[in-house]
């Protein structure tokens, strides 16, 4: 089969033919129907994240946002049938742990992230083995079709849970939002989804415009301004009651986390570069002060899959809104090459593996 493989870290991305994989007895294999291009797989490419174990050794499939139609079913399987369409979350969970017994299988004690660790070759492939089948394979509804769940992969599901979940937002809260990439533009749609009044703070224009569209009832150019943080304070009349980090470099994560009032929680989804190599510097005296919550946010557990589900079901999310384009598995070196210089607005997804 095609697959997009890692060769050697920052060098040109190749598309190969390698070897179906075959599952393993409480696995499955799904045919990729289609897999969003991401940043994190352009961090993946260039080496980062050794610090925290999602450097795979080369050669390696990349990939990680995908949704599939089960084609092959290993024997212990109990759940999961040939030929369900099933969404795949990208942090896969061994359903035996506490943290999974006590529905935090996001952060398995035993954790493996698919496309970005050897034990999980990625979904930027024709197929692709989904391990723990009954814990990591998510059955979707009949009227959720390929397309839609397409854009439901990392950076959605993971904006779900952070925006849902771990910030706890809605209410008429103002939310405001640093880096309108991928991850950013899904908080935006979600948070508004969820009933807050959402800013976007981002450098580019065209990317605060499809914010405004998905749902921003006020963006800040930061580049334009003298403060972004001042622009936040003056829009909310005091600071924002949730801030999220969409990015991961240290402007952004000061920034939003300075962008909050009293008593305001932030949520921090994305990860740094190799610039800042997972450490960042923060106003501790101020988290104290201020009883400022600050909060990490990681990916989405299978089982709390059916509130996004349901939301999209009813109209109220809609992940096809964030899909820029659509590419096939040739186009996908060139669509990472891109995110170098963020030169993508909203999701590209990979629906072609065979041509």
């Amino acid at each position: 089969m095609q697959a997009v493989v890692l060769e050697e870290f920052q060098e040109p991305l190749e598309v190969q033919e390698v070897d179906r994989p075959e599952p393993e007895s409480d696995g499955v294999v799904a045919r990729v129907e289609g897999c969003g291009v991401c940043r994190s797989d352009w961090h993946c490419w260039q080496g980062d994240w050794d610090w925290f174990g999602y450097r795979p050794d080369p050669p390696h499939i990349l990939g990680h946002e995908p949704t599939g139609t089960v084609v092959d079913v290993g024997e212990d399987v109990e759940n999961v049938e040939e030929g369900q369409e099933i969404a795949i979350p990208f942090n896969f969970a061994c359903g035996k742990c506490d943290l999974c017994r006590n529905g935090r299988e996001n952060i398995c004690e035993n954790h493996v992230g698919l496309g970005f660790m050897n034990e999980a070759p990625g979904a930027f492939a024709e197929e692709v083995h989904i391990p723990n089948a009954d814990v990591n394979a998510v059955p979707l509804p009949d009227s959720i079709d390929a397309e839609t769940a397409a854009g439901c992969g990392c950076r959605f599901m993971t904006s779900y849970h952070g925006m849902a979940h771990r910030g706890d937002v809605g209410r008429g809260e103002a939310v405001v939002v640093h880096g309108c990439g991928g991850i950013g533009l899904s908080a935006v749609h979600i948070a508004n989804a969820l009933g807050a009044n959402v800013i976007g703070v981002d450098l580019m224009d065209d990317k605060l415009e499809r914010a405004e569209e998905l749902g921003a009832v006020a963006t800040v150019n930061a580049s334009d301004v003298d403060d972004p943080v001042k622009e936040v304070h003056d829009i909310t009349d005091g600071g924002a009651d949730v801030s999220v980090d969409a990015l991961g470099i240290e402007t952004t994560c000061r920034n939003a986390v300075d962008s909050l009032k009293k008593g305001g929680r932030h949520v921090q989804i994305g990860l740094t570069t190799s610039d800042e190599q997972g450490e960042v510097s923060l106003p501790t005296d101020e988290f104290v002060a201020k009883e400022i919550d600050f909060v990490g946010s990681l990916g989405l557990q299978p089982s709390r899959y059916s509130e996004m589900l349901d939301m999209i079901e009813t109209g109220k999310l809609d992940p096809t809104a964030l899909v820029e384009k659509t590419v096939d598995i040739h186009e996908v070196p060139d669509e990472l090459d891109a995110m170098t210089d963020f030169n993508t607005v909203g999701i590209p997804v990979c629906t072609d593996f065979s041509s």
